[in-house]
Protein backbone atom coordinates (compact mmCIF):
# COMPACT_ATOMS: atom_id res chain seq x y z
CA UNK A 1 0.00 0.00 0.00
CA UNK A 2 1.40 3.49 -0.59
CA UNK A 3 2.51 5.57 2.08
CA UNK A 4 0.03 8.67 3.22
CA UNK A 5 2.27 11.03 1.32
CA UNK A 6 2.41 8.81 -1.99
CA UNK A 7 -1.50 9.01 -2.29
CA UNK A 8 -1.49 12.86 -2.14
CA UNK A 9 0.92 12.77 -4.89
CA UNK A 10 -1.82 10.83 -7.24
CA UNK A 11 -3.79 12.97 -9.21
CA UNK A 12 -6.18 12.17 -11.98
CA UNK A 13 -3.78 12.41 -15.08
CA UNK A 14 -2.34 9.31 -12.93
CA UNK A 15 -5.36 7.31 -12.93
CA UNK A 16 -5.91 8.35 -16.83
CA UNK A 17 -2.36 6.36 -16.88
CA UNK A 18 -3.70 3.40 -15.23
CA UNK A 19 -6.82 3.02 -17.64
CA UNK A 20 -5.09 3.63 -20.76
CA UNK A 21 -2.02 1.11 -19.94
CA UNK A 22 -4.74 -1.47 -18.69
CA UNK A 23 -6.31 -1.07 -21.94
CA UNK A 24 -3.69 -0.95 -24.45
CA UNK A 25 -1.10 -3.47 -22.53
CA UNK A 26 2.16 -1.87 -23.76
CA UNK A 27 3.37 2.08 -22.86
CA UNK A 28 3.48 2.49 -26.53
CA UNK A 29 -0.50 1.96 -26.97
CA UNK A 30 -1.56 3.96 -24.18
CA UNK A 31 0.56 7.03 -25.01
CA UNK A 32 -1.14 6.75 -28.30
CA UNK A 33 -4.76 6.98 -26.70
CA UNK A 34 -3.25 9.61 -24.30
CA UNK A 35 -2.06 11.77 -27.18
CA UNK A 36 1.62 11.63 -25.27
CA UNK A 37 4.96 10.77 -26.17
CA UNK A 38 6.04 7.16 -25.23
CA UNK A 39 8.69 8.75 -23.05
CA UNK A 40 6.45 11.01 -21.26
CA UNK A 41 3.96 8.01 -20.40
CA UNK A 42 6.59 5.95 -19.35
CA UNK A 43 7.48 8.94 -16.78
CA UNK A 44 3.91 9.01 -15.93
CA UNK A 45 3.75 4.97 -15.34
CA UNK A 46 7.07 5.41 -13.15
CA UNK A 47 4.98 8.04 -11.05
CA UNK A 48 2.09 5.61 -10.78
CA UNK A 49 4.29 2.61 -9.59
CA UNK A 50 5.76 4.95 -7.14
CA UNK A 51 2.76 6.00 -5.54
CA UNK A 52 0.82 2.98 -5.39
CA UNK A 53 3.70 0.66 -4.43
CA UNK A 54 3.08 -1.80 -7.53
CA UNK A 55 4.89 -2.33 -11.05
CA UNK A 56 1.39 -2.38 -12.45
CA UNK A 57 2.86 -3.82 -15.75
CA UNK A 58 5.45 -6.66 -15.93
CA UNK A 59 6.88 -8.18 -18.65
CA UNK A 60 5.13 -11.72 -19.49
CA UNK A 61 7.41 -13.47 -22.53
CA UNK A 62 7.61 -10.76 -25.53
CA UNK A 63 4.60 -8.64 -24.33
CA UNK A 64 3.22 -7.59 -21.12
CA UNK A 65 0.76 -8.25 -18.23
CA UNK A 66 -1.12 -6.19 -15.46
CA UNK A 67 -0.26 -7.17 -11.85
CA UNK A 68 -2.77 -8.71 -9.66
CA UNK A 69 -3.29 -5.51 -8.27
CA UNK A 70 -3.43 -3.38 -11.12
CA UNK A 71 -6.08 -6.00 -12.44
CA UNK A 72 -8.27 -5.38 -9.23
CA UNK A 73 -8.07 -1.48 -9.14
CA UNK A 74 -8.59 -0.75 -12.93
CA UNK A 75 -11.97 -1.20 -12.75
CA UNK A 76 -13.01 1.60 -9.58
CA UNK A 77 -10.22 3.80 -11.21
CA UNK A 78 -12.76 3.82 -14.03
CA UNK A 79 -15.31 4.32 -12.20
CA UNK A 80 -13.78 7.33 -10.21
CA UNK A 81 -12.47 8.78 -13.77
CA UNK A 82 -16.70 8.44 -15.29
CA UNK A 83 -17.80 10.41 -12.22
CA UNK A 84 -15.17 13.10 -12.29
CA UNK A 85 -15.67 13.53 -16.05
CA UNK A 86 -19.81 13.70 -14.95
CA UNK A 87 -18.59 16.84 -12.99
CA UNK A 88 -16.56 18.34 -15.06
CA UNK A 89 -18.82 18.05 -17.84
CA UNK A 90 -21.94 18.75 -16.18
CA UNK A 91 -25.04 18.45 -18.48
CA UNK A 92 -27.66 20.39 -17.02
CA UNK A 93 -29.84 22.94 -19.18
CA UNK A 94 -30.64 22.48 -22.61
CA UNK A 95 -28.64 19.63 -25.24
CA UNK A 96 -27.36 22.63 -27.22
CA UNK A 97 -25.81 23.53 -23.91
CA UNK A 98 -23.32 20.85 -23.51
CA UNK A 99 -19.84 19.89 -24.59
CA UNK A 100 -19.20 16.63 -24.45
CA UNK A 101 -18.23 12.99 -25.31
CA UNK A 102 -20.80 10.02 -25.72
CA UNK A 103 -18.98 6.51 -26.22
CA UNK A 104 -21.44 4.26 -28.58
CA UNK A 105 -20.39 0.26 -29.34
CA UNK A 106 -22.47 -1.03 -32.25
CA UNK A 107 -22.77 -3.63 -34.61
CA UNK A 108 -21.11 -3.28 -37.77
CA UNK A 109 -24.38 -4.78 -39.60
CA UNK A 110 -26.09 -1.57 -38.42
CA UNK A 111 -23.15 1.38 -38.90
CA UNK A 112 -23.67 2.45 -41.67
CA UNK A 113 -27.54 2.70 -41.63
CA UNK A 114 -27.31 4.41 -37.81
CA UNK A 115 -24.09 6.26 -37.71
CA UNK A 116 -25.18 9.09 -40.35
CA UNK A 117 -28.64 9.80 -39.09
CA UNK A 118 -27.26 10.16 -35.66
CA UNK A 119 -24.57 11.99 -36.14
CA UNK A 120 -27.19 14.39 -37.66
CA UNK A 121 -29.86 14.70 -35.24
CA UNK A 122 -27.34 14.84 -32.29
CA UNK A 123 -25.60 17.91 -34.76
CA UNK A 124 -28.73 19.42 -35.01
CA UNK A 125 -29.70 19.36 -30.88
CA UNK A 126 -26.30 19.32 -29.40
CA UNK A 127 -23.65 21.02 -31.38
CA UNK A 128 -21.27 20.86 -28.93
CA UNK A 129 -21.59 16.66 -28.27
CA UNK A 130 -19.20 14.90 -30.07
CA UNK A 131 -20.12 10.51 -30.62
CA UNK A 132 -17.32 8.20 -30.53
CA UNK A 133 -18.10 4.73 -32.02
CA UNK A 134 -16.61 1.55 -30.93
CA UNK A 135 -16.94 -1.57 -32.88
CA UNK A 136 -19.09 -4.33 -31.21
CA UNK A 137 -16.16 -7.41 -30.85
CA UNK A 138 -18.23 -8.05 -27.49
CA UNK A 139 -21.45 -8.27 -25.91
CA UNK A 140 -19.85 -8.27 -22.56
CA UNK A 141 -21.50 -5.82 -19.96
CA UNK A 142 -18.25 -4.49 -17.98
CA UNK A 143 -17.57 -1.65 -20.51
CA UNK A 144 -21.00 -0.27 -19.37
CA UNK A 145 -20.36 -0.71 -15.54
CA UNK A 146 -16.95 0.94 -15.83
CA UNK A 147 -18.24 4.08 -17.54
CA UNK A 148 -15.79 3.86 -20.68
CA UNK A 149 -19.18 3.23 -22.90
CA UNK A 150 -22.26 5.24 -22.91
CA UNK A 151 -24.46 2.96 -24.38
CA UNK A 152 -24.37 -0.50 -26.11
CA UNK A 153 -26.37 -1.09 -29.56
CA UNK A 154 -26.86 -4.51 -31.31
CA UNK A 155 -28.22 -7.78 -31.61
CA UNK A 156 -29.93 -8.84 -28.14
CA UNK A 157 -27.84 -9.98 -25.38
CA UNK A 158 -28.88 -12.18 -22.17
CA UNK A 159 -29.95 -10.00 -19.47
CA UNK A 160 -27.94 -8.92 -16.42
CA UNK A 161 -29.04 -7.41 -13.11
CA UNK A 162 -26.96 -4.09 -13.53
CA UNK A 163 -27.86 -3.70 -17.11
CA UNK A 164 -31.18 -2.26 -18.33
CA UNK A 165 -32.08 -2.55 -22.65
CA UNK A 166 -34.95 -1.53 -24.87
CA UNK A 167 -35.98 -2.73 -27.99
CA UNK A 168 -35.38 -0.88 -30.92
CA UNK A 169 -36.15 -2.99 -34.67
CA UNK A 170 -36.14 -6.74 -35.30
CA UNK A 171 -33.95 -7.19 -38.43
CA UNK A 172 -34.38 -9.95 -40.92
CA UNK A 173 -32.02 -11.57 -43.16
CA UNK A 174 -31.76 -11.31 -47.38
CA UNK A 175 -29.83 -12.67 -50.37
CA UNK A 176 -27.43 -9.60 -52.15
CA UNK A 177 -26.22 -10.33 -55.67
CA UNK A 178 -24.43 -7.57 -57.78
CA UNK A 179 -26.89 -6.07 -59.82
CA UNK A 180 -24.54 -6.45 -62.67
CA UNK A 181 -24.18 -10.26 -62.57
CA UNK A 182 -26.25 -12.61 -64.19
CA UNK A 183 -28.60 -13.17 -60.93
CA UNK A 184 -29.11 -8.96 -61.22
CA UNK A 185 -30.50 -8.94 -64.59
CA UNK A 186 -32.85 -12.21 -64.03
CA UNK A 187 -36.09 -11.26 -64.36
CA UNK A 188 -36.71 -14.48 -61.75
CA UNK A 189 -34.54 -15.83 -59.31
CA UNK A 190 -35.24 -19.10 -57.96
CA UNK A 191 -33.47 -20.91 -54.77
CA UNK A 192 -31.88 -23.34 -57.41
CA UNK A 193 -30.83 -20.26 -58.98
CA UNK A 194 -29.49 -18.98 -55.40
CA UNK A 195 -27.61 -22.21 -54.75
CA UNK A 196 -26.00 -22.39 -58.24
CA UNK A 197 -23.69 -19.17 -57.80
CA UNK A 198 -20.96 -19.30 -55.64
CA UNK A 199 -20.88 -17.84 -51.95
CA UNK A 200 -19.44 -14.86 -49.39
CA UNK A 201 -20.12 -15.84 -45.75
CA UNK A 202 -19.60 -12.79 -43.78
CA UNK A 203 -18.68 -14.15 -40.21
CA UNK A 204 -16.73 -12.41 -37.43
CA UNK A 205 -15.89 -15.92 -36.05
CA UNK A 206 -14.99 -17.13 -40.00
CA UNK A 207 -17.91 -19.47 -40.36
CA UNK A 208 -18.38 -20.73 -43.59
CA UNK A 209 -21.95 -22.30 -42.46
CA UNK A 210 -25.19 -20.24 -41.35
CA UNK A 211 -28.77 -20.78 -40.58
CA UNK A 212 -29.38 -20.87 -44.05
CA UNK A 213 -27.85 -24.09 -44.93
CA UNK A 214 -29.55 -25.68 -42.42
CA UNK A 215 -32.91 -24.66 -44.62
CA UNK A 216 -31.61 -25.53 -47.81
CA UNK A 217 -30.62 -28.99 -47.10
CA UNK A 218 -34.05 -29.44 -44.96
CA UNK A 219 -35.39 -29.22 -49.09
CA UNK A 220 -32.23 -31.23 -50.39
CA UNK A 221 -30.22 -28.30 -51.64
CA UNK A 222 -26.99 -27.29 -50.61
CA UNK A 223 -24.57 -23.75 -51.58
CA UNK A 224 -21.57 -23.49 -52.20
CA UNK A 225 -18.88 -20.97 -50.03
CA UNK A 226 -15.94 -19.79 -51.74
CA UNK A 227 -15.54 -16.73 -49.48
CA UNK A 228 -15.67 -16.15 -45.79
CA UNK A 229 -14.91 -12.46 -44.76
CA UNK A 230 -15.09 -11.33 -41.21
CA UNK A 231 -17.92 -8.92 -41.88
CA UNK A 232 -21.15 -8.07 -43.70
CA UNK A 233 -19.70 -4.58 -45.02
CA UNK A 234 -17.02 -6.41 -46.51
CA UNK A 235 -19.48 -9.28 -48.10
CA UNK A 236 -21.16 -6.58 -49.86
CA UNK A 237 -18.00 -5.27 -51.01
CA UNK A 238 -17.08 -8.61 -52.06
CA UNK A 239 -19.65 -8.93 -54.12
CA UNK A 240 -20.04 -5.58 -55.90
CA UNK A 241 -18.63 -7.03 -59.19
CA UNK A 242 -18.87 -10.85 -59.30
CA UNK A 243 -21.11 -13.64 -59.37
CA UNK A 244 -21.21 -14.37 -56.02
CA UNK A 245 -23.98 -14.29 -53.44
CA UNK A 246 -24.23 -13.08 -49.99
CA UNK A 247 -26.53 -12.86 -46.95
CA UNK A 248 -27.29 -9.56 -44.86
CA UNK A 249 -29.08 -7.86 -42.72
CA UNK A 250 -31.62 -5.97 -44.32
CA UNK A 251 -31.12 -2.49 -42.68
CA UNK A 252 -27.60 -2.70 -44.08
CA UNK A 253 -28.20 -4.29 -47.86
CA UNK A 254 -31.25 -1.34 -48.19
CA UNK A 255 -28.82 1.28 -47.19
CA UNK A 256 -25.79 0.33 -49.50
CA UNK A 257 -28.30 -0.19 -52.19
CA UNK A 258 -30.19 2.61 -51.55
CA UNK A 259 -26.76 4.82 -51.58
CA UNK A 260 -25.30 3.58 -55.16
CA UNK A 261 -24.20 -0.14 -54.27
CA UNK A 262 -24.93 -1.42 -57.22
CA UNK A 263 -26.78 -4.48 -55.18
CA UNK A 264 -29.56 -6.83 -56.01
CA UNK A 265 -31.52 -7.78 -53.19
CA UNK A 266 -33.14 -11.23 -52.94
CA UNK A 267 -35.79 -11.74 -50.72
CA UNK A 268 -35.44 -15.64 -50.34
CA UNK A 269 -38.44 -17.86 -49.77
CA UNK A 270 -37.08 -19.56 -46.38
CA UNK A 271 -38.18 -19.41 -43.10
CA UNK A 272 -34.76 -17.47 -41.69
CA UNK A 273 -34.20 -16.49 -38.32
CA UNK A 274 -35.02 -12.63 -37.42
CA UNK A 275 -32.57 -10.49 -35.31
CA UNK A 276 -33.46 -8.29 -32.77
CA UNK A 277 -31.70 -5.34 -32.51
CA UNK A 278 -31.49 -3.72 -28.78
CA UNK A 279 -29.99 -0.45 -27.02
CA UNK A 280 -28.28 -1.26 -23.73
CA UNK A 281 -26.80 1.08 -20.72
CA UNK A 282 -26.06 1.06 -17.39
CA UNK A 283 -28.73 1.55 -14.73
CA UNK A 284 -26.53 3.45 -13.13
CA UNK A 285 -27.12 6.46 -15.70
CA UNK A 286 -30.67 5.32 -16.27
CA UNK A 287 -32.48 8.86 -14.86
CA UNK A 288 -28.99 10.99 -16.18
CA UNK A 289 -30.71 13.69 -18.30
CA UNK A 290 -28.09 13.40 -20.95
CA UNK A 291 -28.06 9.66 -21.18
CA UNK A 292 -31.90 9.97 -21.32
CA UNK A 293 -31.52 12.66 -24.16
CA UNK A 294 -29.03 9.86 -26.21
CA UNK A 295 -31.26 6.74 -25.69
CA UNK A 296 -34.50 9.02 -26.88
CA UNK A 297 -32.50 10.35 -29.92
CA UNK A 298 -31.35 7.19 -31.13
CA UNK A 299 -35.44 6.07 -30.83
CA UNK A 300 -36.03 9.20 -33.11
CA UNK A 301 -33.42 7.75 -35.80
CA UNK A 302 -35.02 4.79 -35.50
CA UNK A 303 -38.35 5.52 -36.30
CA UNK A 304 -37.54 8.61 -38.67
CA UNK A 305 -38.78 8.81 -41.93
CA UNK A 306 -35.92 7.96 -43.72
CA UNK A 307 -35.63 4.42 -42.42
CA UNK A 308 -39.46 3.95 -43.09
CA UNK A 309 -39.32 2.38 -46.23
CA UNK A 310 -36.36 0.10 -44.12
CA UNK A 311 -39.16 -0.76 -41.03
CA UNK A 312 -41.82 -1.32 -43.31
CA UNK A 313 -40.45 -3.77 -45.46
CA UNK A 314 -41.04 -6.71 -43.69
CA UNK A 315 -38.76 -5.04 -40.54
CA UNK A 316 -40.69 -4.49 -37.27
CA UNK A 317 -40.76 -1.34 -35.76
CA UNK A 318 -40.12 -0.83 -31.91
CA UNK A 319 -42.73 -0.15 -29.33
CA UNK A 320 -42.78 3.26 -27.38
CA UNK A 321 -44.58 1.44 -25.02
CA UNK A 322 -42.71 -1.76 -24.64
CA UNK A 323 -41.34 -1.80 -20.84
CA UNK A 324 -37.50 -2.38 -21.23
CA UNK A 325 -35.81 -5.33 -19.67
CA UNK A 326 -33.31 -5.27 -16.84
CA UNK A 327 -33.69 -5.18 -12.97
CA UNK A 328 -34.73 -1.46 -11.41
Amino acid sequence: MPHNREVEDIDLNLLRVLDAVMDAGTVTGAAERLHLSVAATSRALGRLRRAMGDPILVRAGRGFAPTPFAERSVGRVRRILHETDLLRRDTGGEPRTWSRTFVVRINDALAPALIPRLQRAVQHEAPGVRLRFEAQESKTAEALRDGSLDLDVGIVAPSVPDVLSEMLFTDRFVAVVSAESPLGRAAHVSIDDFCAVPHVSASRRGLARGPVDDLLEASGRRREVTVVVPSYLVGALTVVGSDLACMLPWVLASHLRDNGMPLRILDLPLKLPTAPVEQRWHRRVDGDEASRWLRSTLVRVVQDVALRDVLLTGVSAPDPSADRRGSR
